[in-house]
């Protein structure tokens, strides 16, 4: 737009100015689409007329006066570098489709799902037709009763707040399910799956103009390139979470930072207020870049830049909007645990953040400003050295010696960072780095500087890296990595003029600069090497592969006037298709709250559901449906296999798995179980009358069995009232001596019958008796009674040293009462 120092925009680089077409596009889009979703009124083509207004608009207003005058940059050999990122980013980020990760299981499946709602009920909130349809008097099957909202959940990350309305709300920020809905709209599920790798492709542009304008094009496009070769990179680009957002707004943030503060073009002052105000809608660490980029503008005025009020205020306000946001819709989401778990050294912080504060308002008087001018650059270098320092050396678990052997490192913060990403000589040449920065373009670069100490800082403290496993440690990804890989691009082609000493007068030639170069280049070769080996074993992965056209299959098979149940979610692997089921595919779903669902008010719940669809099924295993007054007649046997990448603790992963489990569909509109003899096939039909077991298996001799664990279960219902004994068909599985005795403790509805000692690797029966009150009870209570099963069980890997991590303990066949 003409005005603003138009000019200093037009003597940018030609890339530089296609870049900012496109980013601030894209966070007027952010902005725009983020309203309509809050005020219900989301719709793509609302969006695209709104956006369409506005360029008509300026059209209108400005005409001819919106082209760049004549002697505009035009694309020179410059633009090769950036042009060769995104082909080389795109050729690695797309080598195989992103994720298929639509089922219920972590974050990746909230995400998706809730901008896919948003694009079909354009809100935020959810109007669910089977929540409100639910009779009050049947909801506690479902649902925890309740009476303030997030205390109950629709599925995994997806809370009820109003059952009577069917109103619900993932739980998450919304930012990344906006975009989610506009990818959905424009290319349905496909769309949706490749919105946060083309969101990766704009973070590593972002990266690399601002490592252009801070450091230098080598620099730069060395950094660049080793964020695109970045095993984290490479698979955070194909998974639905909000990282590759985050780094491409918050990089976009810090180069229009830089251009309004460092160059003086205050255009860029609101943008970089904009793109930092969205990160709080896109995740929680948001008010970690807020906060950063705020005292860095209030603490820029001792190196000579102004506090604009163009940025402060609209950051302030995005800020505002961000806690009525967090307290309104985001309440379940605010960590307020993390407020309470608040130390003494935590205060003392908070009181240091303050006292930065007080310098920067100090700041006009000129002798401290000058002192603190001064002193900054190398006192926060050498501050943030000690640190590094510090995580590497004195928190290691064993001291010194325990560096020989990063498996004996905790698995958390720097410790992590350092071994399994960005590798021990990438922290060396970062912390390199930022002594080469600090010296001479420490306040040109203090935006990045600020945001990169501020994360390290929060991220490194005390949050492991590696919660649950290798790749659960994605929250460096958005800004420490990039910052790292920056900084090491600095430490290898960054001039660092050195103080003009005698001695170092040779540092000054021809030869020494040849010398530098030689190195550096080693330096970001090596390190290349070895995140593309690191790399390597993923590009041909998919995560979750298959799960989409399995959900599709199963959608399939049933119609709009079917009502499909599933198990809860601790027992049953199934349920992880609820959620697309329900939310994708627009399947009638409700969720079982309890794995042993009241008999009777299941019963009456089934005459309702018979009344208003033509067929209800439940999908899952290990739930107890067979009752003197309900029943199940199986319809199908089915098998998933959903391939996920090997999930490491403080290790390297060692390539795909297979998450594995059985399941069955079942006809509920059936007659109960007949009162007779109880005779039940352990490894056959059994999955809705077995509890804490393996999955079926089959032997040499073609006998099916499972094997039981601590503690299993078997549902035993339909029993006479004169039953007196209950028979196993049992087998040690050639339990080894070291592992103990096979003794399995046996009670029926809680009533101890007895102790079994199975010492043969054959099936044999044992035999308890039954009292005769308890085997009346059981036959007159309507709900399945427990049978369970104790044992001491043993692990193979443990005692015989073999790759087999499950804890075993007998192999049961059958189950009669009689």
């Amino acid at each position: 737009m003409p005005g603003a120092g138009r000019s200093r925009r037009a003597a940018l680089t030609a890339e530089e100015r296609g870049f900012w077409a496109v980013a601030i596009s894209l966070a007027l889009s952010s902005v725009i689409a983020f309203t309509l979703a809050a005020i219900g009124w989301f719709q793509l083509e609302r969006l695209l007329l709104i956006n369409g207004g506005i360029s008509l608009a300026i059209g209108l207003i400005w005409r001819t006066r919106l082209r760049f005058p004549g002697d505009a940059p035009r694309p020179t050999r410059t633009a090769a570098a950036p042009v060769a990122l995104v082909l080389l980013a795109a050729g690695i980020f797309f080598f195989v489709p992103p994720a298929e990760y639509i089922n219920s299981d972590r974050d990746p499946a909230v995400y998706v799902n809730s901008g896919i709602q948003l694009a079909r009920n354009g809100s935020f909130y959810i109007d669910d037709p089977m929540v409100r349809s639910v009779p009050p008097e049947y909801r506690e099957l479902f649902w925890t009763p309740h009476e303030a909202p997030f205390d109950t959940s629709r599925f995994l990350g997806f809370y009820v707040l109003d059952q009577d309305a069917g109103t619900v709300v993932g739980q998450f920020p919304h930012l990344y399910p906006v975009w989610i809905a506009i990818a959905y709209e424009t290319y349905g599920l496909t769309g949706a799956r490749y919105v946060h790798g083309l969101w990766g492709l704009l973070g590593v542009l972002a990266v690399y103009l601002t490592g252009v304008r801070l450091f230098g094009r080598r620099a730069a496009f060395a950094g660049a390139v080793l964020l695109t070769a970045s095993v984290a990179q490479v698979w955070f680009a194909r998974y639905f979470c909000t990282e590759m957002l985050f780094q491409a707004l918050a990089f976009s943030g810090v180069l229009a930072y830089t251009r309004a503060h460092a160059d003086g073009d205050r255009f860029f002052a609101p943008i970089a207020a904009i793109l930092f105000g969205l990160t709080p809608f896109l995740h929680i660490t948001g008010v970690v870049a807020v906060g950063a980029l705020g005292l860095a503008a209030l603490l820029g005025r001792y190196g000579g830049q102004p506090v604009l009020a163009s940025f402060v205020l609209p950051l302030a306000a995005a800020a505002g909007l961000a806690v009525l946001y967090y307290l309104t819709m985001m309440v379940a989401y605010i960590p307020f645990w993390y407020i309470r778990a608040l130390r003494p050294e935590h205060v003392v912080a908070i009181a240091g953040a303050l006292a930065v504060v007080v310098l920067a308002v100090a700041a006009g008087r000129p002798g401290f400003a000058a002192q603190v001018r001064r002193w900054l650059p190398p006192a926060a270098t050498a501050v943030l050295w000690i640190l590094a320092v510090y995580a590497l050396f004195i928190r290691v678990k064993g001291g010194l010696p325990a560096m020989r052997d990063p498996a004996a490192l905790y698995p958390e913060g720097l410790y992590s960072y350092t071994f399994y990403y960005l590798q021990p000589l990438g922290l060396a040449a970062a912390l390199a780095g930022l002594a080469v920065v600090s010296r001479r373009r420490f306040w040109p670069s203090w935006g990045f500087l600020a945001l990169a100490a501020a994360f390290a800082v929060f991220f490194f403290y005390d949050p492991r890296i590696t919660p649950d496993h290798f790749w659960a440690g994605r929250r460096y990804v958005s800004v420490i990595l990039p910052a790292s890989l920056l900084l090491i691009g600095a430490a290898a082609f960054t001039p660092a003029p050195l103080p003009e000493w005698r001695w170092l007068a040779w540092t000054r030639g021809t030869a020494a600069a040849r010398l530098r170069l030689a190195v550096g280049v080693v330096l970001v070769a090596a390190l290349g090497w070895q995140y593309v080996q690191a790399t390597r074993p993923i590009l041909r992965h998919v995560e979750h592969a298959g799960v989409i056209p399995t959900v599709e299959g199963l959608a399939g098979r049933f119609s709009a006037d079917d009502l499909l149940l599933f198990g809860n979610r601790g027992v049953s692997g199934a349920q992880a298709f609820a959620l697309p089921l329900a939310y994708v595919y627009a399947e009638n779903v409700l969720s079982l709250r309890e794995w042993e669902p009241d008999p009777k008010l299941l019963r009456e719940f089934l005459d309702w559901a018979r009344t208003r669809f033509a067929r209800v099924f439940f999908i899952g295993s290990a739930t107890a449906l067979h009752s003197s007054v309900t029943g199940a007649d199986l319809v199908s046997r089915e098998h998933a296999r959903i391939p996920h990448y090997d999930r490491t603790l403080n290790a390297y992963p060692n390539g795909s798995v297979n998450w594995e489990f059985d399941y069955g569909i079942y006809d509920l509109l059936v007659d109960p179980l007949p009162p007779g003899p109880f005779d039940l096939d352990i490894g056959g039909d059994d999955d809705l009358q077995v509890l804490g077991m393996h999955p079926r298996a089959l032997n040499e001799r073609g006998v099916t069995y499972r094997w039981t664990t601590a503690a299993s279960v078997v549902w035993v219902a339909g029993t006479l009232a004169d039953a007196h004994e209950v028979t196993f068909y049992l087998s040690s599985g050639g339990r080894p001596e070291a592992a103990g005795a096979a003794e399995v403790d046996v009670s029926l509805a809680d009533e101890p019958l007895g102790t079994i000692t199975v010492a043969d690797d054959r099936f044999q029966e044992y035999t308890l008796a039954i009292p005769p009150a308890l085997a009346e009870a059981i036959a007159a209570d309507p709900a399945a009674a427990e049978l369970r099963l104790e044992t001491v069980p043993w692990v193979p890997l443990q005692v015989l040293g073999i790759p087999d991590q499950r804890e075993l303990g007998v192999m049961l066949d059958r189950v009669q009462v009689q």
